[in-house]
């Protein structure tokens, strides 16, 4: 059975940080591409960071480029999205996908706020 749990959301003021964990079962991990998507409220959903199944490829979305840093462990089944530099507009859910080729959808976790507030 195939689960992502995506851990580490929350409350955090501006200009904080954050890091999200996304914790993969049922499936060859390591010869997935793995992605955190977000979806903020009444926005449509959009691709945060992608992450080869390697680690030799990464791709950032340009909202956050700079801020963010995706990375994985493989030997722990586990892709990480380390937030810096958080702003109000960056308040959505955040989602893991892991998917057979990067640009390709697949699984989806069910989730993690974050909120950035004051």
């Amino acid at each position: 059975q195939v689960q992502l749990v995506e851990s580490g959301g929350g409350l955090v003021q501006p200009g904080g940080s954050l890091r999200l964990s996304c914790a993969a079962s049922g499936f060859s991990f390591s010869s997935y591409a793995m992605s955190w998507y977000r979806r903020a409220p009444g926005k449509e959903r959009e691709l945060v960071a992608n992450i080869g199944s390697a680690g030799g490829i990464r791709n950032y979305a340009d909202s956050m480029k700079g801020r963010v840093t995706i990375s994985r462990d493989n030997a722990k089944n586990t892709v990480f999205l380390q937030m810096n530099s958080l702003k109000p507009e960056d308040t959505a859910v955040y989602y893991c996908n892991a998917a057979r080729q990067l640009g390709w959808l697949g699984y989806w976790g069910q989730g993690t706020q974050v909120t950035v507030s004051s």
